[in-house]
């Protein structure tokens, strides 16, 4: 929200009398003076007003967990344990999950309380490419790759899948970027071929990627970098 919208929603101020503040530098977010009315105010933010705090700042939290099989991407289960279980107690408030897995997928997750960015990495518009490793029961066949960069008529959504690139890499194991998310997409991709998916993992999200020294089950913070991308 706009820093003059914010203020003049409060209670104590009207329109005119935020102009006023705003000029005055009587204002600070996050410790620094603002005269720019829009200056964005996000949940974080930390607003004060003649030192007066009117909204307190709270800090943001961005992690990558190696999520294992058998886990639910939930942040609440009554019957599996949840990947959520895999944090400390004191990390798990406000947390929500950006892009789930299947209970029995595993690779790269993540978990943040920054309701904006998890939005920008997982809307369709962004069209972010989501990197796959699938191993299949029966073999890989040469004529796959052309129907998945043409796409696949999903008639329970009466829709066609986006253009993909599956690269085959042995006889039953490929890589495979989708820019969607539709329910068990990928199994349903092989299934056209009646090739069950065996195993399946994801690698990567855009521009990161999950970082190999982790263990299933472990996480860490995102790196500055990693939230930027």
């Amino acid at each position: 929200m706009r820093l003059d919208r914010f203020l003049a929603n409060l209670p104590c101020y009207n329109r005119q009398q935020v102009r006023l503040l705003l000029a005055q530098q009587r204002v600070r977010v996050d410790g620094q003076v603002s005269t720019d009315p829009l200056h964005e105010v996000r949940e974080f933010s930390q607003v004060e007003v003649d030192q007066q705090v009117h909204q307190v700042g709270r800090p943001a939290r961005y992690l990558m967990l190696h999520k294992p099989a058998g886990c639910v991407s939930a942040t609440h289960d009554p019957q599996h344990r949840t990947v959520l279980d895999l944090l400390p107690a004191e990390l798990r408030a406000d947390l929500h999950i950006a892009g789930r897995l299947d209970f029995n997928t595993t690779g790269l997750l993540l978990l943040t309380n920054d309701g904006q960015w998890s939005r920008r990495l997982t809307q369709p518009s962004t069209k972010l490419a989501k990197v796959y490793r699938v191993q299949t029961e029966d073999e890989i066949g040469a004529h796959y790759p052309a129907k998945f960069s043409e796409g696949f008529y999903f008639a329970f959504e009466d829709l066609t899948t986006l253009p993909a690139q599956l690269d085959v890499l042995g006889p039953r194991l490929a890589r495979l970027a989708i820019v969607e998310g539709r329910y068990h997409q990928v199994k349903r991709m092989f299934g056209y071929f009646q090739n069950k998916v065996v195993s399946l993992h994801r690698e990567s999200m855009g521009g990161i990627h999950l970082d190999p020294t982790l263990a299933p089950g472990e996480f860490r913070p995102l790196t500055a970098g990693e939230i930027a991308l």
